[in-house]
């Protein structure tokens, strides 16, 4: 099977070639765990799980801060669904956020300092901090709180050291569902179902 993220000017990234930590097919082998709102009242993302422990529980920078906060390493799972970030593989590197055109991401902790097992279905500003290098510390994540924003120009899954990050505009079929939204008449022409929010 060959699994095919479109980006700008329909080119792609063959998924079958690319070693990730973030399971490709996360949205059919996960669940929704949480849903992340944004204060916004319209957009929110879903978390996918159960997570596991992966590569930030081996990252000495990482398992530091955690050490220095006093709080434990937890599996997390994934936060978005066209956009996703897998919390228990990101190592809080920013690459993304400094790759990003339009902002989809947000240092989480920049807006709300709390555990990141306590954001799965927080509400969200947007107000966190954009830029690589304030996140708090590495114990943040990045964030896509503004995942309806994506571009789908792939920069950030080009970026990402871990691999933590996928994109691909053919979840929003998961997304719809999990929703209760998903509308199968319209998905069975040639343009995908509009997105309800």
């Amino acid at each position: 099977m060959v699994l095919r993220a479109y980006g700008l000017n329909n080119m792609y990234l063959d998924y079958s070639q690319i070693s990730m930590p973030i399971d490709p097919d996360f949205p059919r082998n996960q669940q929704v765990i949480g849903k992340h709102m944004h204060s916004d009242g319209e957009h929110y993302h879903f978390v996918w799980g159960p997570g596991k422990l992966a590569e930030a529980a081996e990252n000495e920078e990482v398992k530091s801060a955690y050490a220095t906060r006093g709080e434990e390493i937890t599996p997390l799972g994934s936060h978005g669904t066209m956009v996703a970030v897998d919390w228990d593989s990101c190592v809080a590197d920013g690459a993304c956020i400094e790759a990003c055109p339009v902002q989809v991401f947000q240092w989480y902790r920049t807006e709300q300092d709390v555990p990141a097992k306590d954001v799965a279905n927080a509400t969200s500003a947007g107000t966190g901090s954009t830029v690589k290098e304030e996140r708090k510390d590495y114990t943040d994540k990045a964030d896509p709180i503004r995942e309806h924003d994506c571009i789908w120009c792939m920069a950030c899954v080009s970026v990402c050291p871990p691999q933590a990050v996928k994109v691909d505009q053919s979840n929003l079929e998961f997304h719809e569902k999990a929703s209760g939204t998903f509308n199968e008449s319209l998905s069975k022409g040639s343009a995908p179902p509009p997105h309800a929010h």
